[in-house]
């Protein structure tokens, strides 16, 4: 059993002690702590040091995130020019040794002395926290916002940065380490060309891994296309860009350059969209089905929000909507997000009553009903934006939502007025929801109310945990009787629960609420975890906080997985959201010599443990599963038990013993002890915790992977074939 973490206490005086030995020191001793805590004691952190003491503070994290973020920063200092109509081409380029360049064709960075710090106005936006022209000085109508961490904290949290900035017919440039000036800003040259250039190179005492993901910048960076029409963005991974290319000497040299009029032998991906967010609805969509084929796009300025709609409906039943500030997602939404659905439910109430398409003893369409199926981007740009916490995640600009509510409202209806085939498809999708969420509701109810009624409400197929408390429970989702009769056996009974499932479960990618809560094993599934599902679903009610999906490591058992991710990913996204759910790793390999037991988890592995075992890297690559291959020259001598199973004795030579492998395609292969001190036993065990690092994406993957259009996911496993890890 684990000690207990319990401080001790025997150092302390008794209760209610009065001896006057020991109280004399302790009134010495506390006289001494409260002199000591002065003015001295007191520090202050000056500059940039307070991002480099506590660099979470400012961008969340020192992980990938953050390291990312500092990307964005520079970049959205960009965007806003071309939000301003200064910019119109931005660039992003990755380089060797860990560096990235950011480019623009604005206006450049003010170079001319700042009247307040004494220095140019370059420095000091680059050393200066809160420093910038988003403040009210009238460098921008709207921005990213106030609470953007700035260009100076990249700077604090980089090596390296260097900027170059091209305005008033002058080249300007100025070198930092770690946030400190290496000098003054200087002039290098004259310039006919306007704009910025940052080059930064994190700092490794801050970020434990750089690695940028050229997958999360290109994701990125088409979104923020997107929400700015006819911004050109181009990016570039010139990480493996060898010679003197993109060497200082050759890139110094007057004027605003490009990296990709170098014309490098490097991937390059260019974004510029005319269409906006209604191009990105249609991205969005491309895997579905129309309802209606006219795509609603409106835009207006309302009481100084600048409002932008796009919205078109689907034949699917999950909806999307995003929400941007400023050009800013803001993946929980806002008071943007809660004006349109508001103004979205009554047009449509109003649109279908007006056109009797609502009888009178039917009741309004709700909030859920006309969610189902939509797609839709909603943007604003406004001053003075506000947003709930560092990460921006929630708008809170309270004049937000009346001036979406107001623009969405009128401009929706003037669409459906004009367009009403459209219309009648659209409110006729929104019917079918409503009539679907009522079915489903009954349906729900019904199997609930009979699961209360069977007892405990725990499906019969369940071997559940002695332990009450939700915390230290944990529910092993297994595959087949054999594992599922391995799993109750070897579990650790007070705190592991198996529910075994037979073949695979419902695709919820494809059905309705209704079918999926009376599905076989998904409705054993959702009475074990006690939650709910759908509008009553409770968190609290959790009985197990580790959900762990065992199955096969095969095809069958990858499927059966995949149908489970899909049920939590739609229908109970909280317990992911939460950490609740994981994903075992059984190992591949059992890997035997003599008394000696290892287990691989990988080929690598494998390798790994043979050649530790004494075999050579040329009979290792040949050894097939449940072939005997024997260890090397030199080794020890065999044991008594081993005699009898090494190979021919040679002149010289010491007699060799041989390893077994053994190849496990299902946990049911494996017995109880295998099976525990594998998979289940917390010392030992190997879990993946289940996680959603973009939304979107997964969402998309989701849909072309598990949905309807077979077109679309022919054409994703043709592209990713050779990625496949096939086991044969």
């Amino acid at each position: 059993m684990p000690q207990s973490k319990h401080a001790h206490d025997s150092a302390r005086s008794p209760v209610g002690g009065n001896s006057a030995a020991s109280s004399a020191p302790e009134r010495a001793n506390k006289s001494e702590s409260s002199s000591s805590y002065d003015a001295d004691a007191i520090q202050v952190l000056e500059g940039l040091e307070p991002v480099r003491k506590r660099p979470g503070m400012y961008i969340g994290t020192t992980g990938p995130e953050g390291l990312h973020h500092l990307i964005w920063e520079v970049f959205d200092n960009a965007r806003d020019e071309a939000m301003a109509g200064h910019a119109t081409e931005i660039e992003v380029a990755l380089l060797p040794g860990n560096r990235v360049r950011v480019a623009d064709n604005g206006r450049g960075i003010p170079v001319d002395i700042h009247k307040q710090t004494k220095v140019s106005a370059l420095e000091t936006i680059m050393t200066t926290l809160h420093a910038g022209g988003k403040f009210g000085g009238g460098g921008y109508k709207v921005s990213g916002g106030l609470h953007g961490v700035g260009v100076s904290v990249v700077n604090a949290l980089s090596t390296y940065l260097y900027a170059e900035v091209h305005r008033d017919g002058g080249r300007f440039v100025q070198e930092y380490d770690r946030g400190t000036p290496r000098a003054r800003v200087k002039k290098v040259g004259a310039s006919d060309q306007h704009g910025t250039i940052v080059l930064f190179e994190p700092d490794p005492d801050i970020f434990p891994t750089i690695q940028f993901s050229w997958k999360k910048i290109v994701e990125h960076l088409r979104q923020q296309a997107y929400l700015v029409p006819n911004m050109r963005v181009r990016i570039i991974d010139a990480r493996d860009v060898a010679g003197d290319d993109l060497a200082p000497s050759k890139l110094a040299r007057s004027g605003l350059y490009w990296l990709h009029e170098l014309r490098l032998d490097a991937p390059t991906v260019t974004f510029c969209f005319e269409g906006g967010i209604g191009s990105m609805v249609r991205h969005i969509n491309q895997h579905f089905k129309p309802v209606h084929p006219n795509l609603f796009v409106a835009r207006e300025v309302v009481e100084g929000v600048d409002v932008s709609i796009a919205l078109q409906y689907v034949d699917d039943i999950s909806s999307r909507v995003f929400g941007f500030a400023n050009s800013i997602y803001n993946p929980e939404g806002g008071t943007h997000i809660t004006g349109f659905k508001t103004a979205l439910t009554r047009t449509l109430n109003t649109y279908a009553r007006r056109n009797n398409l609502l009888k009178e003893k039917e009741e309004n369409f709700s909030g859920d009903d006309v969610l189902e199926g939509l797609t839709a981007v909603v943007s604003v740009l406004l001053e003075n934006i506000q947003f709930e916490g560092q990460t921006k995640a929630k708008l809170g600009s309270v004049e937000a939502r009346s001036a979406v509510e107001s623009a969405f409202a009128k401009a929706f209806d003037v669409f459906l007025e004009e367009h009403p085939t459209d219309a009648r498809a659209i409110v006729e999708k929104v019917a079918l929801a409503m009539r679907a969420r009522k079915a489903a509701k009954a349906a729900k109810d019904s199997i609930l109310r009979k699961g209360v009624l069977e007892g405990l409400t725990l499906p019969g197929k369940l071997a559940d945990c002695q332990t009450k408390s939700a915390e230290e429970a944990e529910l092993f989702i297994v595959e087949g009787d054999s594992a599922g009769g391995s799993a109750k056996q070897g579990r650790d009974r007070r705190t592991q629960a198996v529910l075994p499932m037979w073949g695979k479960i419902l695709n919820v990618e494809k059905a309705r609420l209704d079918k999926i809560v009376s599905a076989r094993g998904i409705r054993e599934l959702l009475i074990a975890l006690g939650t709910g599902i759908g509008e009553t679903f409770d968190v609290s009610k959790l009985r197990y906080h580790k959900i762990i999906i065992a199955t096969d490591a095969d095809v069958d058992g990858a499927h059966i997985r995949t149908l489970f991710l899909t049920l939590f990913y739609r229908y109970l996204p909280q317990l992911i959201q939460a950490g609740h759910l994981y994903v075992a790793q059984p190992p591949l390999y059992k890997i035997t010599k003599g008394k000696e037991v290892r287990y691989a988890y990988s080929d690598e592995e494998k390798f790994k443990i043979l050649e530790e075992m004494g075999v050579p890297q040329d009979v290792a690559a040949t050894l097939e599963v449940g072939e005997e291959g024997e260890e090397g020259e030199g080794s020890e001598a065999p044991t008594e038990e081993e005699e009898g199973v090494g190979a021919n004795e040679a002149p010289g030579k010491s007699r060799v013993s041989k390893v077994n492998i053994q190849r496990y395609k299902g946990l049911g292969e494996m017995n109880y002890e295998e099976l525990w001190e594998t998979t289940m036993d917390p010392e030992r065990r190997t879990l993946k915790q289940v996680t959603v690092e973009d939304a979107r994406e997964a969402d998309a993957m989701f849909d072309i992977l598990m949905g309807s259009d077979v077109v679309s996911r022919k054409n994703f496993i043709q592209t990713n074939a050779k990625l496949a890890e096939i086991d044969v």
